[in-house]
């Protein structure tokens, strides 16, 4: 595997989509290293949107079910 598939590869598992990854790889090839980053940071920021996004919704999930379970006790 070439090291462009490598970085490609990596960046698909780390949730960026094909679109992304592509941009991410040519802006590397054309030695736009900190435009790369800057990238790289940016879909970093909104996986960790989606980590805190996801977070809010467990925790009213655990207070609807701590509701439900004090209804119960009634």
């Amino acid at each position: 595997m070439s090291e462009k598939e490598q970085l490609i590869q990596g960046l698909s598992d780390a949730g960026c989509n094909a679109e992304t990854a592509e941009r991410i790889s040519r802006l590397c090839e054309a030695g736009s290293y900190d435009e790369a980053l800057h990238q790289m940071k940016v879909q970093r920021c909104t996986l960790v949107e989606q980590m805190h996004e996801s977070q809010r919704k467990v925790d009213y999930m655990d207070f609807l079910i701590r509701k439900q379970e004090k209804q119960i006790k009634k």
